[in-house]
């Protein structure tokens, strides 16, 4: 269907639901602040990778997907980084590459379309170093014993974001006192490197940038000096979006930084904060390889549905029932497809219900675009009406838009088989051990695991690719 109606979002920075009125219909324009990856993101973590996705999927379904950018950046220079890498007695880029590697592989689980850039810090330190000249040059910045810092008297209206009083301000930035600060609140652009710390050189002597600068660089190379949404979790509306705002506006000289500033709401576990010291700190990667959280594993998509079930400012509450009820409807919902012979093609040619595209414009109204989900899955079951296929589609086609039922019916419900006491990613890595040792000729190991394989309940059906000859197997559970 033609989207006609105005998407409105609720601004942050006014206060305000707005009608999203791109720079340019052409180009409409999307940053959200990705991960720093020094340690594997938590499920808090996943909350705005999921939120920006379904925005991410609108904007492109009203403006056309070669009209959207979306950039969510890497942040792989940060004293974190460095502490987490001589902690484990390894360089800062294998630290880096490999916990990027493991954030990529668990975003892509949650059924996340990948950004059009992911820009890395390390990648953009001569932006860094020319804003921060631009900021010197124009008395918003000065150099003082090796670093520089954004003073932040000289722009009037700093904190219109957070619209905090001063006190709480000095507070929540956790105001490091230092002899070569102007003023408490005075933020650091750049500082200097110790000889083991990573470093660049700079006019103001080897070292490296502060957190906030990273992303205005990013997101002015990337999107200009001036675009469409910002985005990211509430956590961040002070210091980190705040003075964001602050380095672009005063560099560049503009009245904003972003026209929308959009943040998602906290999340907490079993109805408490999450955090390491109450034992309830868990991240995607273990929610989805491990049975820390309700004694089992989670495909990517259950927890996907399980994060949608409540409107993105709102704080959520991470339960085990959550996840089992999601994981109970998602079954529900691929068989029907199944059982209506829907297949990615036709779903892809039904049309989307009108209430279903107003309560996504509607600030995404997700509980609502739920509502509608659930509404049409109630006349696609075939227990129910024998022509329902029609409505399987709309229902395939408006949960595709959400990033939901994108798998193969079929295949869902055999991965959906697997009994709690097998864990699947267990299973898929014995599976890929097994194919290297067919792939190796080391027949008595292809023999071990297939047997391994066996007392769990897998049953495995060799094959060779038809194009290289190269071994394959697929696998299903039971009979």
């Amino acid at each position: 269907m033609s989207i006609s109606m105005p998407l409105k979002l609720y601004n942050t920075l006014s206060r305000e639901r707005e009608a999203l009125a791109p720079i340019d219909a052409g180009n409409v324009r999307l940053y959200v602040c990705g991960p720093t990856v020094y340690d594997y993101a938590h499920i808090g973590n996943a909350r705005p990778l999921i939120v920006f996705d379904v925005l991410y999927r609108l904007l492109r379904e009203i403006y056309g997907a070669d009209h959207v950018k979306y950039v969510r950046n890497i942040t792989d220079v940060d004293d974190k980084i460095n502490a987490r890498a001589a902690e484990r007695k390894i360089t800062i880029r294998e630290l880096t590459e490999g916990t990027n590697k493991v954030f990529q592989e668990d975003v892509a689980a949650l059924n996340c379309l990948p950004p059009d850039v992911q820009p890395r810090a390390t990648e953009h330190i001569a932006e860094m170093i020319g804003i921060i000249e631009k900021l010197i040059g124009n008395g918003h910045a000065y150099a003082a014993d090796g670093h520089v810092l954004f003073d932040v008297p000289s722009m009037p209206d700093y904190g219109q974001l957070s619209r905090r009083p001063l006190d709480d301000m000095i507070a929540g930035a956790r105001v490091e006192v230092a002899p070569y600060k102007k003023g408490d609140m005075d933020f650091v652009l750049w500082k200097p490197s110790k000889e083991d710390e990573p470093g660049w050189d700079s006019p103001w002597g080897r070292g490296r940038p502060g957190w906030h600068i990273e992303c205005s660089a990013m997101a002015h190379k990337h999107l200009g000096e001036v675009f469409d949404i910002h985005g990211g979790g509430i956590d961040l509306v002070f210091p980190h979006h705040e003075n964001e705002i602050a380095q672009t506006r005063c560099a560049f000289n503009h009245d904003v930084m972003a026209n929308i500033w959009m943040h998602n709401g906290f999340l907490q576990v079993e109805g408490e904060k999450m955090s390491k010291s109450l034992g309830n700190f868990i991240t995607i990667h273990e929610l989805l390889h491990s049975d820390k959280f309700g004694g089992r594993s989670w495909r990517g998509e259950v927890l996907r549905l399980a994060m949608l079930r409540s409107h993105y400012r709102q704080p959520i509450d991470w339960t085990v029932k959550a996840l089992e009820e999601a994981e109970k409807t998602l079954q529900r919902w691929y068989g029907f497809l199944r059982a209506q012979g829907v297949t990615a093609e036709s779903a892809a040619e039904a049309p989307l219900r009108p209430s279903f595209v107003e309560a996504l414009l509607d600030d995404l109204n997700i509980p609502r675009a739920m509502a509608e989900l659930h509404a049409l899955a109630g006349k696609a079951e075939p227990s129910k009406t024998q022509t329902g296929r029609a409505e399987a589609e709309k229902l395939a086609r408006a949960a595709n838009l959400l990033g939901l039922l994108l798998d193969d019916p079929a295949s869902w419900e055999q991965k959906a088989s697997l009994s709690v006491d097998v864990n699947e990613a267990e299973v898929r890595k014995l599976v890929s051990e097994r194919l290297a040792a067919r792939r190796a000729k080391n027949f008595a190991e292809s023999d071990r695991l297939r047997d391994l394989l066996a007392e769990m309940g897998v049953k495995l059906k060799d094959g060779k690719n038809k194009e290289t000859g190269e071994p394959t197997t697929d696998w299903e559970v039971g009979a």
